[in-house]
C-alpha cells in the first residue's frame, strides 16, 4: 500500500479510487489522517501504527466528512480525533454512515470495528488556527468548496501539507459545495507555500509531490477547469472535452456531470434559460 515513505511520513493508497491515508511521525506523537478504505487496508495501516508509535500519543485528523476518508475511524479507538466545527456539526451524520454501509453491502465486506461517525476531542474553528504537540505545530486553513467542511492541515517542522480532495493528479475539481468557495481555497496555495517550508503535498486521490512547480501546476489546472466550465455553460456550449484527458473517464464523467448541474444553479441557468 505505501505510496511514499521517509524518516518521518508514510502514505499509503487504497486500491479503490487511488485513496491515499497519511500517518506522521514526530518526536512527540503519532498522527494518522483520512485512514481508509477496505478493511484490509485499514488493517495494514492500523498495524503499521502499532508497530511504531512506542510511547507516544495517537491523534486522528479528518480532512473532511467524505464517507470514504472516514470509514477507518473505528479502527483507532485509543485516537485523540481532530476535526472542523463544521464537520463536528453536520446535520446528516447517519446519511454518511449509511453510505458506508450501502458500500460494503453492495461488496460483501465485513468490517471488524463498528461503523459510527467520528466523535471530535478537538474542534478546529479558524483559518490558521493552530495545535502545538510538543515541537510538533499543526496549521490548519480552512478548505470549503469541494465540501463545506474541508480543513487544509500543515506540519511542521516536517514540511507536510495533506490538501483532502483537493490538488489531484488524476482528478479534476469535485466541486459539492460551490465553485466560488473551491477557488478561494485553491487560491491559498502561493500564501501556504509563503508562509511555510513545503517539502511534500499530499492529495486525497491520487500521487504525491515533492515540487513546488508541480503544486503550483495542479492549482492552476484547477482553476482553468472551473473557468472553462463556466463559460461553457454560459455559452450553452458541449463541455466534455475540458476532461477527456484524465483517466477512468467512465467514471469521472458522472462527476464532471455533477459540477456541470451545480455550475448551472449557482449561474441561474435552469433548464429553460439554457436554450435562450
Amino acid at each position: 500500500m505505501i505510496q511514499y515513505e521517509n524518516n518521518f511520513v508514510t502514505v499509503f493508497q487504497s486500491q479503490l479510487y487511488k485513496t491515499t491515508s497519511t500517518v506522521i511521525q514526530t518526536s512527540h506523537c503519532v498522527l494518522i489522517v483520512d485512514p481508509n478504505l477496505l478493511p484490509n487496508e485499514i488493517e495494514e495501516i492500523r498495524q503499521f501504527v502499532e508497530h511504531v508509535k512506542g510511547e507516544r500519543p495517537i491523534y486522528l485528523f479528518f480532512t473532511h466528512s467524505d464517507w470514504d476518508h472516514l470509514v477507518g475511524y473505528g479502527a483507532f479507538p485509543e485516537a485523540t480525533v481532530i476535526a472542523g466545527v463544521e464537520f463536528t456539526n453536520r446535520l446528516d451524520k447517519e446519511e454518511i454512515i449509511e453510505q458506508i454501509k450501502a458500500f460494503d453491502e453492495q461488496y460483501y465486506i465485513d468490517r471488524p470495528y463498528p461503523l459510527t461517525y467520528p466523535t471530535v476531542d478537538i474542534i478546529v474553528k479558524e483559518d490558521g488556527q493552530q495545535l502545538k504537540l510538543g515541537e510538533t505545530i499543526l496549521t490548519f486553513y480552512k478548505a470549503p468548496g469541494h465540501t463545506n467542511d474541508g480543513f487544509f492541515l500543515i506540519i511542521e517542522p516536517v514540511g507536510v501539507w495533506v490538501a483532502g480532495d483537493y490538488f489531484s493528479d488524476l482528478e479534476f475539481p469535485f466541486i459539492y459545495d460551490h465553485s466560488e468557495h473551491y477557488e478561494e481555497t485553491i487560491q491559498k496555495v502561493d500564501s501556504i507555500l509563503e508562509k511555510h517550508s513545503i517539502q511534500l503535498l499530499i492529495p486525497g486521490h491520487g500521487h504525491v509531490t515533492t515540487s513546488i512547480d508541480e503544486m503550483k501546476k495542479r492549482k492552476e489546472n484547477a482553476l482553468q477547469y472551473i473557468d472553462a466550465l463556466r463559460a461553457t455553460i454560459l455559452q450553452n456550449q458541449e463541455n466534455f472535452h475540458l476532461i477527456k484527458d484524465y483517466p477512468y473517464l467512465s467514471e469521472l464523467r458522472k462527476s464532471h456531470e455533477e459540477n456541470s448541474q451545480l455550475v448551472k444553479k449557482e449561474l441561474g441557468k435552469t433548464e429553460d434559460t439554457l436554450d435562450e
